[in-house]
């Protein structure tokens, strides 16, 4: 999950998910070569300065709607550095950030977030932030579309593509299986997705969208690996079965859910944490 480099640990104690294995960098495109031979389409990919992300629209929201992108809790730019702790909620917060969203064409444009709604690092791992710009504003600027978030449980077997904008890089796998309990370190995570082998996702690929093939949605969200075969410790996420046993799959990588935000949704697509049946970690 958290993988990160000796420097972000020196400077910020953070952990060490699926983070970018250099320090963080301005949003810029990579190069033409970085694109996977084009094989992928990166429209509504986002780039942040270390980690990756999707323009993401609620299913039924209206284009007056402000933007809104989808990361990992655990690349949420934090005031003073450091991560959102185990069992903490953020909503609301003013945080003014760049980030870089793809065209169909490949171009990237700059746009800037004006707050966190929400987000977690517990049970799953997810943070979303607002958009100067509404859905409108950006399809007439830079004709761009954004992803739409399942409202749905995926199903085993589907088949997936995960895309990076912070590499400008794909994977295609599919869903092998549900997972009770996930935990790396003192992070807990619950009905996370596991990928079959060939999407082997390494750092830097965290908050990259995971795509329903074929479609334009986003069904969960890219989050850790297990990088050296440990057992439960950071960048070493292990297995939970229901009746406690453990298990450790070396390479394999993982996802969490992001359907049961939909659960906290009022009539306006706007976040309600006390409405009835609301499925996320309030605060």
């Amino acid at each position: 999950m958290i993988k990160f480099i000796i420097a972000l640990l020196i400077l910020s104690s953070a952990q060490a998910f699926a983070l970018p294995v250099e320090v963080s960098r301005p949003i810029q495109i990579m190069g033409e070569k970085s694109f996977d031979n084009n094989s992928f389409e990166f429209e509504g990919i986002v780039k942040l300065s270390n980690c990756s992300g999707a323009l993401i629209k609620f299913e039924g929201a209206p284009e007056t709607n402000k933007g809104l992108i989808m990361t990992n809790g655990h690349c949420a730019d934090l005031p003073g550095g450091g991560f959102i702790k185990p069992g903490q909620v953020l909503v609301n917060k003013k945080v003014k950030r760049t980030v870089g969203i793809f065209d169909a064409k490949k171009a990237l444009h700059k746009v800037t977030t004006t707050q966190f709604l929400y987000a977690t690092m517990t049970d799953t791992d997810v943070s979303i932030y607002e958009l100067e710009l509404t859905y409108k504003n950006i399809k007439d600027q830079f004709d761009i579309d954004a992803y739409t978030l399942a409202p749905t449980h995926p199903a085993v077997n589907v088949e997936m593509q995960i895309i990076s904008g912070y590499w400008e890089k794909g994977w295609e796998c599919s869903v092998e299986d549900f997972i009770p309990t996930l935990k790396e370190d003192a992070y807990t995570w619950v009905d996370s997705l596991r990928y079959n082998e060939t999407c082997d996702t390494t750092h830097g690929t965290s908050g990259s969208p995971i795509i329903e093939r074929n479609t334009r949605n986003v069904i969960g969200i890219n989050n850790t690996g297990n990088d050296n075969g440990e057992r439960c410790t950071m960048d070493n996420p292990c297995e939970v079965s229901t009746d406690g046993t453990v298990t450790v799959r070396k390479g394999i990588s993982y996802g969490q859910q992001t359907y049961t935000i939909y659960s906290c949704l009022n009539e306006q697509f706007a976040f309600d944490l006390k409405k009835a049946g609301c499925a996320l970690p309030k605060p």
